[in-house]
C-alpha cells in the first residue's frame, strides 16, 4: 500500500452542485455535512454513482443519530465511548422485535410502552433536524473521532483490505504474489466497464488513461463498484460460492429527492423501523476485516441500515504501480438472499406467484421503456392487497406524515436510478442507466382516496395504449409489415408522449381538488395525444394505405382494412375504453 494519505473526512472528493451558483464543486465529508443545505444535489460521474454515495452518507447519518440526539447527547438507553460507539445501559429497554400485533399503518412496533418511548425519541430527533434545516455538529464529531476508518490509503484503507488480509482470505493460488484476481480501473469505472477480454467501444477515455484515476475518482468508483459489481472476476473468498453481483444491481432503486442535498438526506434518513431498534454497524466499525467476512459467510440479512448501505460485494486490495494508476485485486464475498429482505427501503417488490415470496423488482432491457409512473401500484399499495409490498421509503414517509413530522402539503419527489445489466449471465456488465422520477403532494400520495384515482388514470392510459397497439397492428397489415414488432415499437413511442403530461397531471394534484374533474382532465389529455399520434401516422400514408386490403380472419367473414377504417376503429375503441358507460 502506498505511504500517501487521502482522508475522505477532510479531502475534497464528493461532487456536488452549489445551490447558489449552480456550479459543480468537490467537497469532503465534513464540508458536505456542514453545508448540505447549501448544495442542490450530488453531481458525480453518473447517477448510479450518486445513489451509492447517497447510501454511504445515509449510513453515517443513521449510525450517528441512532445513538445521539440532535444536540449530541446519547439516548437514555445507551452510553457511548470516545469514538461514539455504543453499549446498552439496559438491554431490556431496546431491541424488541415487532409482533403480529403491530400496527402496520404506522409502520413501527407498538407492543410495549418502552418501544413507543424510544421510537418517539428517535422521531423527535428527526423532527428537530428537519426543522433546523441542517445537520448538527455531532456528525462531524463522529467523523473526526473515526477518521482513521476513512483514509483511502491508511493502515485500515477505506472500503479495502491490506495485502496481508487479502492473502489470508483467498486461496494460495490467488494471492497477490501470483498476480491472479486483478481487475483494472477501466472495469471499476462503470462509465467504461471494460474487462480484459472485450474492449468498450464508446468510452470516455482511451488507451492507458482508462486505467488511471485520481484518489477522489478512485474513492467514488470503489463505492459504486461495491454496489454494482458484475461477475467477470473469478477470485472468491469461499470456493464453494459463486461470485455475486453487487446488492443494488438486482433491484429498481427508489428514494425521495428534495430541493437541496440536506432535504434529500433527511427525507431518506429512516430512524424508526417497524422491526424494532437496532444497533447500527457500518462496515468500518468491525474490529477486523476477518470479523466482517466471518459475519458475511453466515449469509444473514443485515438487521440494520448502516450495515446494509455499506455492504461489500468484494474484498479489494489496491496497490500503486505508478501515480494514479493503481493495481486492484478483487475477491468475491458470499451474499445474503434478497428474498423478503424488507430491511432494504429503496426498492419495489414483486411477489413470486408460486412461492408467494417477495423479491426486489428488477428492471431489464425488455422493460427499458416502461416509465416509473406506470408501476405506481408497486410504490403504493392502492387496494391494501397482500400481493403488494410497499417500498420502505414509502412506509417511512407515511409514518412521518401521520405523526405530523412533515406537512401534508409537502411536495415529494420519488426518484429511481437503475443500472441495467447486459443480460449476459457470465458477465453482467452495465448496458444502460435509466433515471426517472415522479413528483406528488404528500397528502395525495399517502391518503387512501387519491391513489385509487391515480391507479385508475394509469389503467386508462394502459387501455388507450392497447387500443393504439391494435390500430398500429392493422396499419402494419396494410403495409405488409410485421404486426407485432411494428405495433410494439410505435406504441412505445405513444407511451413516451404520455410521460410528461402524466407527470405534470400527477404533480398538480392536491388533496382539495375535485377527483372527477381531474380524472376527466386526464381522459381528455389521453384522447388528444392518441389523436395527434394517429394523425402523424395518417400524414405518412401512401396510396396503398388508402386502398387497403382484404383481411381473411381465421374465424368470421373477410373484411376490408385501410388507414381510414383503422382510424375510425381507434376512435371508437378509445371512446369505449375511457367512457364505458356512455
Amino acid at each position: 500500500m502506498s505511504s500517501q494519505t487521502f482522508n475522505l473526512t477532510t479531502e475534497p472528493w464528493i461532487k456536488v452542485v452549489d445551490a447558489t451558483t449552480n456550479q459543480e464543486k468537490m467537497v469532503s465529508l465534513i464540508e458536505l455535512f456542514s453545508h448540505a443545505q447549501d448544495y442542490r444535489q450530488l453531481a458525480g460521474d453518473m447517477a448510479a454513482q450518486d445513489l451509492t454515495i447517497l447510501r454511504l452518507l445515509l449510513a453515517i447519518l443513521t449510525t450517528v443519530y441512532s445513538r445521539l440526539d440532535a444536540s449530541g447527547r446519547p439516548y437514555a438507553w445507551l452510553k457511548v465511548d470516545e469514538r461514539l460507539r455504543p453499549t446498552f445501559l439496559d438491554k431490556k429497554q431496546v431491541g424488541l422485535s415487532a409482533t403480529d400485533d403491530d400496527d402496520e399503518e404506522e409502520s413501527l412496533p407498538q407492543n410495549s410502552e418502552v418501544e413507543d418511548a424510544w421510537s418517539r425519541t428517535l422521531r423527535q430527533t428527526w423532527q428537530q433536524l428537519f426543522q433546523a434545516g441542517k445537520f448538527s455538529p455531532v456528525v462531524n464529531q463522529y467523523l473526526l473521532q473515526n477518521a482513521d476508518c476513512f483514509d483511502l490509503f491508511g493502515s485500515r484503507p477505506f472500503y479495502q483490505v491490506t495485502r496481508g488480509e487479502y492473502d489470508a482470505l483467498v486461496p494460495k493460488n490467488k494471492q497477490v504474489a501470483t498476480g491472479n484476481g486483478k481487475v483494472g480501473i477501466k472495469q471499476i469505472n462503470r462509465r467504461i466497464s471494460e474487462s480484459g477480454n472485450k474492449k468498450a467501444i464508446f468510452s470516455p477515455k482511451s488507451g492507458t488513461a482508462k486505467n488511471e484515476a485520481s484518489p477522489a475518482e478512485l474513492a467514488r468508483w470503489i463505492i459504486m463498484y461495491q454496489n454494482f459489481t458484475g461477475v467477470t472476476d473469478k477470485t472468491k473468498v469461499d470456493l464453494d460460492e459463486r461470485n455475486p453481483s453487487g446488492w443494488l444491481y438486482g433491484m429498481t432503486p427508489v428514494f425521495a429527492q428534495g430541493d437541496t442535498l440536506f432535504e434529500t438526506l433527511i427525507l431518506n434518513l429512516i430512524l424508526v423501523s417497524q422491526e424494532g431498534y437496532a444497533v447500527q454497524k457500518p462496515v468500518w466499525e468491525y474490529d477486523t476485516v476477518q470479523d466482517y467476512v466471518a459475519e458475511r459467510e453466515k449469509k444473514l440479512q443485515p438487521r440494520d441500515l448502516a450495515a446494509l448501505y455499506t455492504t461489500w460485494s468484494r474484498i479489494l486490495y489496491i496497490e500503486e504501480d505508478v501515480p494514479q494508476r493503481p493495481i486492484i485485486f478483487s475477491a468475491g464475498l458470499p451474499i445474503f438472499a434478497a428474498d423478503a429482505a424488507f430491511i432494504e427501503p429503496m426498492t419495489t417488490w414483486n411477489q413470486d406467484k408460486k412461492t408467494l415470496v417477495f423479491h426486489p423488482a428488477e428492471k431489464t432491457l425488455y422493460s427499458l421503456s416502461k416509465a416509473m409512473w406506470r408501476n405506481f401500484g408497486l410504490y403504493v399499495n392502492v387496494n391494501k392487497a397482500d400481493t403488494v409490498h410497499e417500498p420502505g421509503i414509502i412506509k417511512w414517509l407515511r409514518y412521518l406524515k401521520k405523526r405530523k413530522a412533515i406537512p401534508g402539503n409537502q411536495v415529494l419527489k420519488l426518484k429511481s436510478i437503475v443500472l441495467i445489466k447486459d443480460g449476459n449471465a457470465a458477465s453482467q456488465m452495465p448496458a444502460v442507466e435509466v433515471v426517472d422520477d415522479m413528483q406528488i403532494n404528500a397528502n395525495v400520495l399517502l391518503e387512501k382516496a387519491w391513489p385509487v384515482r391515480i391507479e385508475d388514470a394509469i389503467s386508462d392510459a394502459q387501455a388507450v395504449g392497447n387500443n393504439y397497439r391494435a390500430f398500429m397492428a392493422n396499419i402494419a397489415k396494410v403495409r405488409h409489415l410485421d404486426a407485432s414488432d411494428y405495433s410494439k415499437r410505435l406504441t412505445s413511442q405513444l407511451y413516451e408522449r404520455f410521460n410528461s403530461p402524466f407527470k405534470k397531471w400527477l404533480a398538480d394534484l392536491t388533496d382539495d381538488a375535485d377527483p372527477d374533474l381531474k380524472s376527466l382532465e386526464w381522459k381528455k389529455c389521453l384522447q388528444r395525444i392518441v389523436r395527434e399520434s394517429a394523425q402523424d401516422v395518417m400524414r405518412s400514408s401512401s396510396p396503398r394505405d388508402v386502398k387497403g386490403l382484404i383481411i381473411h380472419p381465421k374465424k368470421g367473414d373477410p373484411y376490408l382494412m385501410n388507414i381510414f377504417i383503422a382510424s375510425n376503429w381507434l376512435k371508437h375503441d378509445v371512446q369505449a375504453s375511457l367512457y364505458p358507460q356512455n
